[in-house]
């Protein structure tokens, strides 16, 4: 997708500060981060939102929170706990149409989220 951010930051476009980079997928720190680690996981794959997965898809997702899973460790939040989150549509304050999960840590999370 030509006007995609994501897209383009996959594509090397836009600079990230990449913690992550597989055929799949990357992850990179957000630029406007809600706790102390705030990554996102990214496909290279443009799906524009988790309700237009199918089943095809269910690899992929997967991946993605595997990937966000073992950044947990390498960034010292998964013993403690962390919070991965995908936004869907307006109303689930998704910023961005690409799907992306958001890896959130190193603090205490609250409940309800919002």
């Amino acid at each position: 997708m030509a006007d995609c951010i994501f897209c383009k930051i996959v594509a090397g476009e836009i600079p990230s500060d990449r913690v992550h980079e597989d055929p799949t997928c990357i992850a990179f720190r957000d630029i406007q981060p809600q706790a102390p680690v705030h990554i996102l996981v990214v496909p290279r794959q443009h799906l524009a939102r988790i309700s237009e997965m199918t089943p095809q898809h269910e690899p992929l997702v997967g991946h993605l929170f595997h990937v966000a899973t073992e950044i947990a460790r390498q960034e010292g939040v998964s013993d403690q706990g962390y919070r991965l989150v995908i936004n869907c549509g307006a109303h689930g304050q998704q910023a961005v149409d690409h799907l992306h999960v958001h890896l959130l840590g190193g603090r205490q999370m609250t409940w309800p989220p919002g």
